[in-house]
């Protein structure tokens, strides 16, 4: 158990004690009930308090002893695909959600990759955003975050720029947002905003990732990304028509991870594939039954170099060939 002083910037009365009492119960290992007679208060508002300082996320979890059985299967994923490293966070529900303890896991190898003069490119979806949480920020020097793909206006927490913004005040670093809707109404818009208002500039810094954090969208159901408004359930229909699987950065690839065609493809602002196979560190973050083909095809076009999954995903993935 980690107490992060540096989350906690001491302001009120309040604060010092709920920082005091997650001291003193995580670091020096009093009870509740010591904690509470030493500070002349009753233990619900102990209790209390240490809830309030997880859920402001200034006490953190790690859990550094490793697991056998996750181990055999990262071995065991990364022959099989080719892949440099895998992480594998445990998960025995087959049907439940792996989204959290994906993120764990790749928030605490997030959190050794990043340091100074490092450019981080970024994508977006419920699984990246859940790292934050999961993540020890650090003051570091010129670092930027650079947003791989533009707004989406209905998704709230999950919108590409938020998650963007919230990634680069982590380690106190500069943000760059690529001011254009995901999706536009035509090709002709697109290259307008690309070479008329400046996005090309910003594309352009994908040139110069140092490491790149990705997950991958499934078409099979409607998920996040077909709920904003940009694509429609028509148009999800006529992807899958067309043979998606899924999607990078809503660059919809079909199982053999070849771009689709379809005119979707051709209305997108974000990052091209091929830009993105050129940055050093790839990192895939992402699980789920739903996104298994996808994740497949994924692996096959951006080769990540780190793939980050869960147990079910894994085993999942073990019985697909790898595409040739």
């Amino acid at each position: 158990m980690q107490v992060n002083p540096s989350a906690v910037v001491v302001q009120s009365e309040a604060e010092r004690l709920r920082a005091r009492v997650a001291w003193l119960y995580h670091i020096e290992n009093y009870t509740q009930n010591d904690i509470a007679s030493q500070l002349g208060i009753n233990r619900v508002m102990v209790v209390r308090l240490l809830a309030e300082a997880r859920r402001r996320n200034e006490v953190r979890v790690t859990i550094s002893s490793t697991l056998s059985e996750m181990t055999a299967l990262e071995r065991q994923l990364e022959t099989h695909y080719g892949i440099g490293k895998v992480i594998v966070a445990p998960f025995a529900d087959a049907d439940g959600d792996p989204t959290k303890v994906i993120a764990a896991a790749a928030g605490a190898l997030i959190s050794s990759l990043m340091h100074s003069g490092m450019v981080v490119g970024v994508g977006w979806g419920r699984t990246l955003y859940n790292t934050l949480p999961f993540i020890a920020g650090a003051a570091l020097d010129d670092f930027r975050v650079v947003s791989l793909l533009g707004g989406i206006s209905a998704a709230r927490r999950f919108n590409p720029a938020e998650f963007a913004w919230q990634f680069a005040e982590l380690f106190k670093g500069e943000g760059f947002l690529v001011t254009a809707p995901a999706v536009v109404d035509s090709p002709e818009t697109k290259h307008a905003l690309l070479e008329r208002c400046g996005l090309a500039a910003i594309f352009e810094m994908a040139d110069k990732l140092d490491v790149a954090l990705l997950s991958v969208g499934g078409i099979s159901a409607l998920t996040t990304s077909y709920r904003t408004g940009y694509l429609s359930e028509a148009d999800r229909r006529s992807l899958m028509d067309a043979g998606a699987v899924g999607d990078i950065l809503y660059n919809f690839i079909d199982k053999e991870g070849r771009l689709v065609d379809h005119e979707v493809n051709a209305r997108v602002i974000s990052v091209s594939l091929e830009r993105l196979r050129r940055t050093p560190e790839r990192v895939l973050i992402s699980g789920g039954p739903e996104k298994l083909h996808a994740l497949r095809a994924s692996i096959s076009t951006i080769k990540p170099t780190i793939f980050v999954t869960d147990e079910q995903t894994a085993g999942a993935l073990l019985q697909l060939r790898p595409v040739d």
